[in-house]
């Protein structure tokens, strides 16, 4: 059994496909992927990530404001919103200092607000991160995030920064870039942290996996991420897919999971 704890169903392509949704997450299962987190990056767009989520029994949702989204955020507003019983998450949220470099300020302070408002309703972040490794630590730690923890979401930073958010009680999940040539550095990382703190998943329609590298991503090739994890890891793709399932539902614990994956 495997999760995509990472994908934007509201934003595949459909006519790379030429299926629909019904039918790309029927590959999956396929797969063996037997759940999706349908992450929301704009609040405009979360009607459209909810009405997923509400379609489909094996998909859930967040709702939040992407660092590179110019729109203010309050905490009222994300809190109102999170109380939906399938809406798992806060997020995506974080810092993005590589695309825009001159907007610190305003990301700090909407992802302050992210974090409030995860704390009032008691569900866990999803964070991205990007050239912004001690801000987002530091801004985790001011506001308290380790109360609710959560997950540093398609991960490309360095080892110090993976085992700060883990001392956070906050997991770091893997996409496809994992099975790229070029990604040594992340390749190391994967193989130094605890499984029981690893996440996997597409981040699709982005980021597709090695051998798929440059089309559309979506969730049935989070398996190719488990697959390179296993190598690295030296252990059957077995029991990568059984624990990083296991990971997923023990941090978004929800009532409309199947008991019987949590262990």
């Amino acid at each position: 059994m495997l999760v995509d704890s990472h994908c934007h169903l509201d934003r595949l392509d459909f006519s790379y496909f030429q299926k629909d949704l019904s039918q790309l997450l029927e590959f999956a299962r396929t797969e063996g992927v037997i759940h999706f987190l349908c992450v929301c990056i704009d609040l405009e767009n979360f009607p459209a990530v909810l009405a997923i989520a509400e379609r489909f029994a094996e998909v859930s949702a967040s709702v939040g404001v992407h660092p590179t989204e110019q729109i203010d955020t309050e905490a009222t507003a994300l809190i109102a919103l999170a109380q939906h019983p399938k809406v798992v998450a806060i997020g995506e949220t974080g810092l993005d200092y590589y695309r825009e470099p001159s907007k610190q300020a305003e990301q700090q302070a909407r992802f302050r607000q992210h974090i409030r408002a995860a704390i009032a309703v008691k569900k866990p972040l999803i964070v991205h991160t990007r050239d912004a490794r001690a801000d987002t630590i530091t801004i985790l730690k001011e506001e308290g995030a380790q109360k609710v923890g959560g997950v540093l979401h398609c991960f490309t930073e360095d080892i110090t920064m993976a085992t700060a958010a883990i001392d956070m009680g906050f997991y770091i999940s893997f996409s496809g870039i994992l099975t790229f040539k070029n990604a040594k550095e992340i390749q190391v990382i994967a193989q130094q942290l605890p499984l029981e703190r690893i996440l996997i998943e597409t981040d699709a329609p982005y980021l597709a996996p090695v051998p798929f590298r440059g089309q559309s991503n979506q969730p049935a090739y989070v398996r190719y991420v488990a697959e390179k994890l296993a190598e690295l890891h030296q252990l059957p793709f077995e029991k990568i897919a059984e624990q990083t399932t296991a990971n997923f539902f023990r941090l978004f614990h929800n009532k409309y999971f199947n008991s019987r994956v949590l262990t």
